[in-house]
């Protein structure tokens, strides 16, 4: 049942909107999320199995790759299946501790996703800056010590966000505005002082967000420079090349996640449903274009993708159908 009352009260379950003041249009919403959710899971498992077949491809990019791609489908579907049940069967209501697990696991793999892009960074700064060592110092040993460190450092910095709202017992309502329980938007529903839940969410978006868009600047800065040095333009567009598809991948992840969470914070006049739009998008956009944009960008990816839908006689179907009868 939702409750919305005066009076503060501990409530053992919350209730999701979903997209608040577009209720009525739920269904026609959900086409687009749905097929969005698809085309990730298609896209993503794609990029893992061909980077497990091709043998080729074991190298730090691609391994860095598979683990982006197993991030991307662990966030989508922490929000999505919700999210849909929502618009689908109007099925809102969340228990408490569903709620802070389904916060956990979306702001830790968002900073775990972070740190991913941080140490793909490092490797086409490795690959261009110094790369008659680049399989010696990214080893397969290496790579697997830095995508550790990465969860361990999304667990730490994450973990504390539920147990500091596990002390908060007291609410004014327990419907949450939102179609997933991101953290401010529960937050902000507590009737004791959140001034720490605040602080302790804001040092950790700018150390996520700040400090890993500065460093991940820092080696493009370096490796721009190595580039620019080279002798001949070929040489310069060819460096440029590899390192095009991850630029992209950066864009798209952290650009919706920064309007997403200066909105939320900042942006008091600024539509609900849009605040939710944006929260949604920076979720289910990333796990959608980054296999895109690398199947489009990397080469080697592109032409195991064309094998293994020769392999089943899709593109020789396609020509057929094609010639003329």
């Amino acid at each position: 049942m939702l409750t919305f009352s005066n009076t503060c009260f501990s409530p053992s379950s919350f209730f999701l909107t979903g997209i608040p003041e577009l209720e009525t249009t739920h269904l026609w919403i959900s086409i687009p999320f749905c097929s969005m959710y698809i085309i990730a899971i298609l896209g993503n498992f794609t990029i893992l199995f061909i980077v497990k077949a091709e043998q080729s491809l074991h190298e730090p990019m691609y391994i860095f790759l598979c683990m982006l791609a197993v991030i991307d489908l662990v966030l989508s579907t922490s929000t999505m299946p919700k999210l849909l049940s929502i618009f689908w069967f109007n099925t809102q209501e969340i228990n408490v501790h569903a709620c802070l697990l389904q916060m956990f696991f979306i702001h830790s793999f968002a900073t775990i996703e972070s740190g991913i892009f941080l140490a793909m960074a490092y490797d086409r700064y490795v690959a261009i800056c110094n790369p008659l060592r680049h399989k010696a110092i990214l080893t397969h040993s290496i790579i697997a010590k830095i995508g550790l460190m990465a969860v361990i450092r999304g667990v730490l910095y994450i973990a504390p966000l539920p147990l500091l709202i596990k002390r908060l017992t007291y609410f004014r309502t327990n419907v949450i505005a939102h179609s997933y329980c991101e953290h401010m938007a529960v937050v902000m529903l507590a009737c004791e002082d959140i001034t720490v839940n605040n602080l302790y969410g804001m040092t950790i978006g700018f150390l996520v967000l700040i400090g890993d868009s500065l460093c991940i600047a820092f080696s493009y800065a370096m490796i721009f420079r190595t580039v620019f040095s080279l002798s001949t333009l070929e040489a310069r567009l060819k460096s440029i090349s590899t390192c095009s598809s991850h630029i992209c991948a950066i864009l798209v992840f952290y650009i919706p996640i920064a309007v997403s969470s200066l909105t939320h914070r900042f942006g008091w006049h600024v539509a609900p449903p849009i605040h939710i739009l944006l929260a949604n998008f920076y979720l289910i956009i990333p796990p959608v274009l980054n296999p895109i944009v690398y199947a489009v960008r990397t080469k080697e990816i592109r032409r195991r993708l064309y094998k293994l839908l020769y392999s089943n006689g899709l593109v020789q179907k396609q020509h057929t159908l094609q010639k003329p009868g």
